[in-house]
């Protein structure tokens, strides 16, 4: 009796230490298992015919559909036949499985083409969320998806809708990402340019009779670029989740003619508010209400609108079809223009509307034990234009930063401290810098853990004169608290007295507004190796990101299928 109540009570302690680390709903859920093969196929999903990289034959990818609780096995076939791969889940925590994250050099080796690597995680909360590639900049070819996570059986959202529906906004380039990154890599500097189409769930639509077109290469007639129809049934309420995935576009989005209530960002229900249109950020998700309410002897447009540059890049469109019209049938209307590319006053105000619905408010902590402040700047580092954070610009090792950490490899990283602010005094944000030039480092931020921690990302004029961009910023393993959002530079003595630390929203993407500042709140209490940086794939790609660790000493064993590159050759067993 005393040997059974012994085992029993180390077995409840060692459940409780397990759930220490981050709060979890303890829901039971089932195991959902996909076999996936990655490879590249011939795609026209404007009409141009281009090299994608498809999920089992398609792009965007196969959804995940699971409830909260639910276990995902996923078996990903690299058949790219010349690439390396890695697909990260994005706004999933990976409580307890960080080495799963899929962040090449940050949390895993590459799978190499013609392996097979399996990722097994938990979905742990309700909402909406992507996977993408984190290899390279291969998410722009084509390698995303969603992955919608209902709550468990008998309970209910604080809205209700007859239906569920999601789609995803992406960019899309007629060149490879090799031809980008050497672009982005060389002297002189070679920009990506503006996209060729909007993809409204990989379907858009260019231009064949565009000077230059090679023949053959683009078919308006293509059946793989006819629009994208959303069929509705007349008078139900539609739950529409958005999902931005674009390498570099701001967006807006809205259906001609309805109205759309914000119910969800992120995973987290929102404080419901009514928009025409929806200002998205790659990375970003939302729910959206829509009531199918309108005329419904015709169909309507939906479009997405390039915002925040000046681009020629022409609106995606798709069709929101009110049955019983055919899904191909136009509307007789002109597509709405959106708003104005440059007009940043709404998108301020979208951002400050987004709030915690009442309810289901996560209380933040009134104080933070750390405060990281991180001024976005373009630079050049050895004739290379790059972009930086408090002047040193992000380089990923080659052995992943979880296994050095672990095993004590920490010969494979820079070691010296990142700075946590920068000239707040004397730096002119409005101007470009005096002295352009910055350094590289695969410097790491080392967290205490169970600490709070304020980020506040600094905006800034690039090497362009009058001109400061949109950053969308993604924190891997966490959600945070978007306690604050201002205008022009940061003062750190009078604006944290204005942050909302009574309602804010969760989220783990957010956008920090050009020549403006964004505040965050997030306790490192997920024990791993976290990745934080814009969602911008080329801004990623020149350094645009840091690197957070904390609690690595909590984590057991790393699995050996993450190894096999850099200072791990010879560890990797399948």
């Amino acid at each position: 009796m005393v040997e059974f109540l012994g085992s029993n009570l180390m077995k409840f302690l060692a459940y409780c230490i397990l759930f220490s680390f981050v709060t979890v709903p303890l829901v039971e859920g089932r195991v959902r298992h996909y076999n996936w093969e990655m490879k590249y196929e011939f795609k026209s999903p404007d009409c141009y015919k281009k090299l994608a990289i498809t999920i089992n034959g398609r792009s965007p990818g196969p959804s995940i559909i699971a409830q909260q609780g639910d276990t995902i096995i996923v078996e990903l076939k690299n058949s790219l036949l010349t690439e390396n791969a890695a697909i990260h889940w994005h706004g999933i925590r990976q409580i307890r499985t960080p080495w799963f994250d899929g962040t090449e050099g940050v949390t895993q080796c590459p799978i190499l083409p013609g392996d097979t690597f399996v990722y097994k995680f938990v979905v742990d909360r309700p909402g909406t969320y992507l996977y993408h590639a984190h290899y390279g900049m291969q998410r722009e070819a084509g390698l995303y998806g969603s992955i919608r996570v209902s709550l468990p059986d008998g309970e209910s959202e604080p809205f209700s809708y007859d239906y569920d529906r999601s789609i995803i906004l992406s960019d899309w380039y007629h060149t490879s990402t090799y031809e980008q990154a050497a672009g982005l890599s060389s002297i002189p500097f070679v920009w990506v340019g503006e996209p060729h189409s909007i993809l409204i769930q990989g379907k858009g639509r260019f231009n064949c009779s565009t000077p230059g077109i090679e023949a053959g290469l683009c078919n308006a007639t293509n059946p793989e670029c006819t629009p994208y129809a959303l069929t509705v049934i007349p008078r139900k309420t539609y739950r529409l989740r958005i999902g931005s995935l674009t390498s570099l576009s701001a967006l807006s989005f809205e259906i001609e003619g309805h109205n759309m209530t914000v119910v969800e960002a992120d995973g987290h229900n929102v404080e419901p508010f009514v928009v025409q249109n929806l200002f998205i950020y790659s990375g970003e998700t939302y729910s959206v209400l829509i009531r199918a309410d309108q005329d419904p002897s015709r169909n309507y447009w939906a479009s997405a609108k390039v915002v925040s540059r000046n681009s020629n890049t022409p609106n995606g469109l798709a069709i929101f079809n009110y049955y019983p019209n055919h899904p191909r049938r136009n509307p007789p209307t002109v597509p709405p223009p959106g708003p104005r590319w440059n007009d940043t006053e709404p998108r301020f105000a979208q951002s400050i509307a987004i709030k915690s619905h009442q309810g289901y408010i996560h209380p933040p902590p009134q104080t933070s034990d750390r405060v990281i402040v991180m001024l976005n700047t373009q630079n050049r580092i050895n004739g290379n234009v790059r972009w930086s954070i408090n002047n040193i610009s992000f380089n990923l090792p080659h052995t992943p930063y979880l296994i050095s950490l672990k095993h004590n490899l920490l010969h494979t990283f820079d070691q010296s401290p990142l700075p946590e602010g920068y000239d707040f005094a004397n730096y002119d944000i409005y101007s470009i810098a005096k002295n352009v030039n910055a350094t590289a480092s695969s410097g790491i931020y080392k967290l205490k853990f169970n600490t709070t921690v304020d980020i506040i990302l600094q905006n800034a004029n690039t090497m362009n004169l009058n001109n400061s961009e949109t950053h969308p910023w993604h924190l891997h393993g966490h959600d945070f608290w978007v306690v604050g959002y201002g205008k022009g530079k940061f003062d750190k003595f009078k604006d944290p007295k204005n942050y909302n630390l009574v309602n804010p929203i969760m989220k783990n993407t957010v956008p920090v507004h050009p020549y403006g500042w964004t505040a965050l709140r997030f306790q490192a209490n997920n024990p791993g190796v976290w990745a934080f940086h814009c969602h911008i794939e080329s801004h990623f790609f020149m350094g645009m990101g840091v690197v957070f660790e904390e609690g690595i000493e909590k984590l057991g064993s790393l699995p050996t299928s993450i190894m096999g590159c850099g200072d791990t050759k010879g560890l990797h067993r399948p």
